[in-house]
C-alpha cells in the first residue's frame, strides 16, 4: 500500500509537462527524486529485498546528508537569491567526504559487498556513532539556516508583496517542519518511523503544493481561484431578489464608490475577494453591485476584478525594484493565486501572453 501511494504521488511530481521550468521548481522536483530514492533503500533493507541487489551496497549511507543541503539551497533560489557553484560544493562537501571514505568498499564485488552488509551490519558499522552525530548535527543546522533564510526574505519584501509573503513563506515553513520531524525520528533511530513519516512528508507535500496554486506549477483547486462567469453566475449565500433597475444615478455613484475603493485600497490583490464582501464594504446589496458593473461596464464582477488585476500586474512588472522577482510571483502580487488563472485572464484582456508583452516592452523579467 505504501508503495503505491508513494508511486502516485511521485508520478504527479514527475509527470510536468515538458518545458521550461524555473530554477526553484528543478531544484525542488531534484530533492523529491532523492528523497524516493532514500525511500527506496528503506524499503530494500526493511523487507532484506537488498540480497537481490548487492551492487547499490553502501550508496545509502550518505543520504541523510543531502537532503538538508537540498531543503536550504531550494529556499535560496525560491526566496531570489542565486547560490553558486561553490555553495553547492561547500554544503554537499559531507557527502562527497563519505563516499570518499568508502572507495574500497564501492570497488569491491557484489558478493563480499552483500557479505559485509550481512555478517557484519554495513559498512559504517565501525563508525555508526560518528555518522549519527554528523546526520543530527546537519539536520539541527540546515533547520536553522532554513529559518534564517526564511527570515531575511520576509524582511526584504514585509509590507510590500504580503500575498506573496503568505504563501510563499506558508510553503517553506511547511517543508521546513516536515524535514524537522523527520529528523527527530532519525536521532530516534526507529526505521519504521522514519520511512513512514517520508512517505506522509511526501503525500503531504504533493496536495500542498498543488492545492496552493503555483507552488508546483500544477493545476490550481484552491477555492479563491477566480474562475470565469458566463455572466449570470448564481451565488448561493446572495438571496434571491425580483431584478430592479436600481437607477442610473445610484448606479453611477456605486461605481464612482466602487472605482475609489479598489484605487485606494486594492482590494482585488485579496485572491479571495468576492462579490459579498465588495458589496459589504461599499454598503450596497450584491445584486445591486452586480447589476451596476455590468450596466457600466458590460461585465461580470469576476471579469471586472480580473481586469483590476492585469493592470495592477502591467503596472508593478514596470518598476526597476521588482526585476529581481518572476513573472509568476508579481501574478501572485497582483491578486491572481495561479498560473492557469493569470495567463488566460492576461490572454483574454491583452490578446497576447505575459511573455509577449513583456518582450514587446523590452522587459527582461524572468519566468
Amino acid at each position: 500500500m505504501w508503495q503505491g501511494l508513494l508511486s502516485l504521488s511521485f508520478l504527479r511530481f514527475l509527470s510536468w509537462e515538458k518545458v521550461k521550468r524555473p530554477v526553484q521548481i528543478m531544484y525542488l522536483r531534484y530533492g523529491f527524486v532523492i528523497i524516493g530514492i532514500h525511500l527506496i533503500f528503506f524499503v530494500l533493507f526493511f523487507s532484506e529485498l537488498y540480497i537481490r541487489f548487492p551492487y547499490v551496497l553502501g550508496l545509502e549511507v550518505p543520504f541523510p546528508l543531502i537532503h538538508g543541503p537540498m531543503l536550504y539551497l531550494y529556499i535560496l533560489y525560491l526566496t531570489g537569491r542565486r547560490p553558486g557553484k561553490k555553495a553547492w560544493l561547500l554544503n554537499l562537501a559531507p557527502v562527497l567526504v563519505i563516499y570518499l571514505v568508502f572507495w574500497k568498499f564501492f570497488i569491491t564485488s557484489p558478493e563480499e559487498k552483500l557479505t559485509v552488509y550481512q555478517q557484519e551490519g554495513g559498512i559504517c558499522q565501525s563508525m555508526g556513532i560518528y555518522l549519527k552525530i554528523l546526520i543530527i548535527l546537519s539536520g539541527v543546522l540546515y533547520v536553522i539556516l532554513s529559518i534564517v533564510a526564511v527570515r531575511k526574505y520576509k524582511a526584504m519584501i514585509s509590507g510590500l508583496y504580503p500575498n506573496r509573503e503568505r504563501m510563499t513563506v506558508d510553503w517553506v515553513y511547511y517543508l521546513i517542519t516536515g524535514i524537522a520531524v523527520i529528523w527527530i525520528a532519525v536521532a530516534i533511530k526507529n526505521d519504521f518511523l522514519i520511512f513512514s513519516l517520508v512517505v506522509v512528508f511526501i503525500l503531504s507535500a504533493a496536495y500542498f503544493g498543488i492545492s496552493r496554486a503555483g507552488i508546483l506549477d500544477g493545476p490550481a483547486t484552491a477555492t479563491s481561484d477566480v474562475k470565469e462567469s458566463t455572466g449570470n453566475e448564481q451565488l448561493p449565500e446572495v438571496p434571491r431578489y425580483e431584478k430592479t433597475f436600481a437607477g442610473e444615478e445610484t448606479i453611477q455613484e456605486i461605481y464612482h464608490k466602487l472605482n475609489l475603493m479598489m484605487n485606494k485600497e486594492k482590494l482585488y490583490k485579496d485572491p479571495e475577494l468576492n462579490l459579498n464582501a465588495v458589496a459589504k464594504r461599499i454598503d450596497v446589496h450584491p445584486n445591486t453591485l452586480s447589476q451596476t458593473i455590468n450596466f457600466i461596464e458590460n461585465k461580470n464582477f469576476y471579469d471586472y476584478i480580473n481586469r483590476q488585476r492585469i493592470e495592477e500586474f502591467k503596472r508593478i512588472v514596470m518598476l526597476q525594484e521588482n526585476e529581481k522577482f518572476t513573472i509568476l510571483s508579481l501574478a501572485f502580487e497582483s491578486g491572481f493565486n495561479s498560473k492557469t488563472s493569470f495567463n488566460r485572464n492576461f490572454k483574454k484582456y491583452m490578446n497576447c501572453s505575459p511573455r509577449e508583452f513583456l518582450k514587446s516592452r523590452e522587459i527582461g523579467i524572468k519566468e
